[in-house]
């Protein structure tokens, strides 16, 4: 029963990393009336997340260019997903990015705990 609970676990953080690239490109579609910054914004701001998780965080740190790890890496998770929150917040409203953090905060403890990270 409990390794189903690590899998499920690991297939959430996955959703969460999708749902953060999510939140962060429809806050850039959301964030001007002007056409051009809004396609600017909506396609670049996760294409940047995406390529600062693949340099430092992708696969647990087994399949980055630089994987962190302990401290550092918990920093950086903590700022990719808050950031994901904040562009949430900054496109609807406080409630989904509320939601938004704290399924990612009970991810997080899960993977301390059960020694997935």
């Amino acid at each position: 029963m409990l390794t189903v609970a690590k899998g499920a676990n690991a297939a959430l953080m996955f959703f969460l990393e999708l749902g953060a690239l999510g939140s962060v490109a429809y806050w850039g579609f959301t964030v001007s009336p002007n056409w051009i910054i809004k396609i600017v914004a909506g396609l670049g701001a996760p294409a940047i997340l995406a390529v600062l998780w693949a340099l430092f965080a992708a696969g647990g740190g087994e399949n980055a260019t630089y994987a962190l790890h302990g401290v550092v890496r918990a920093v950086f998770e903590i700022a990719w997903f808050g950031s994901a929150a904040l562009a949430l917040y900054s496109a609807a409203t406080l409630t989904p990015a509320l939601i938004f953090a704290g399924i990612y905060a009970i991810n997080a403890v899960l993977r301390l705990i059960w020694n997935q990270v």
